[in-house]
């Protein structure tokens, strides 16, 4: 039985895990809920911006205040870092931007949930990859045809070609984004790796949404993308770095297979997007993928 929960909680948590493990855990996964709710439910309140500077325009807004509010509120010791922080950082940066730029250039022209089921396939293959072996490789099989169920309305593939190339783009970026946000997790104290990357972030998505900002910006368009910034990237961003810290990033992919099916429910709430009996199908698929995945990874 002992044997049986180490193997277990090597599978969720770092290896060689003390007795809190399974507390981490838990909390973990509360964090990656919390985090996947603030991301899709911003995306869908986002619409009014996006139509009013463009996704790119919104996009780079919510950025620049996103890592605005996380430098005020950690001050990072810059000239402290070592030339390894500044490569995490800046590599982090770069994944950030080109993730979050796709993704809400997707949304902007094909629907919340396709888009989401899209970019899941980016975690999809970090879970393959790092956590493929034996049974664990079903649970992203499972989810990935849930994937292909929520991209069908029942009668045609709901997508147009620069929507699809955006959303491939985006899963690229949510690949390398956990992979890097664990790296920097172990680089950094507290939320510093974040803010750092956040600036680059920021920086490096500033070419983009300029142009678009200039074109339609208000006064109260800076306070929306204030508070858009809270939910997306903001909070996303801090509560999956300190998931990151306590758990395997072949369990986080696994576990953001729910994604999915909260941006579909976003999607339907918010934008009255609704869903179609295939496309339900789907969603069933893929919380049966991550349930399956959380289960077997604690029994």
């Amino acid at each position: 039985m002992a044997e049986t929960e180490t193997t277990a909680n090597s599978a969720w948590s770092e290896p060689g895990a003390t007795d809190d493990t399974n507390g981490r855990v838990t909390l973990a996964i509360v964090f990656c809920l919390l985090s996947m709710s603030s991301v899709q439910f911003g995306a869908a309140l986002s619409k009014p911006a996006m139509e009013s500077v463009g996704a790119f325009g919104a996009t780079w807004l919510r950025l620049s205040w996103a890592a605005a509010f996380l430098l005020i509120l950690v001050r990072p010791p810059f000239l402290r870092y070592t030339r390894a922080q500044w490569i995490s950082a800046l590599s982090l940066g770069a994944t950030m931007a080109v993730m979050t730029l796709c993704f809400f250039a997707a949304i902007a022209r094909i629907p919340l949930g396709l888009a989401v089921a899209i970019e899941f396939l980016g975690p999809l293959t970090v879970a393959a990859v790092f956590g493929g072996r034996g049974w664990r490789l079903l649970c992203p099989v499972i989810a990935a045809a849930g994937v292909l169920c929520l991209s069908w309305d029942g009668s045609s593939w709901v997508a147009d070609t620069r929507g699809l190339l955006f959303a491939f783009g985006a899963a690229i970026g949510w690949g390398g984004y956990i992979i890097l946000m664990k790296q920097a997790g172990q680089r950094f104290k507290g939320l510093e790796g974040l803010a750092v990357s956040l600036l680059f972030a920021a920086l490096f998505a500033t070419p983009f949404g300029l142009s678009q900002v200039q074109s339609g910006f208000s006064f109260d368009m800076l306070l929306m993308t204030a508070g858009l910034a809270i939910l997306v990237p903001l909070l996303p961003y801090a509560l999956e770095f300190m998931a990151l810290r306590r758990m395997q990033p072949s369990a986080f992919g696994i576990l953001m297979s729910l994604e999915p099916a909260i941006g579909a429910g976003a999607g339907f709430i918010v934008l009255g997007q609704a869903l179609s009996l295939n496309q339900i199908f789907g969603v069933a698929l893929v919380m049966l993928a991550s349930a399956a995945g959380t289960l077997l990874a604690k029994a």
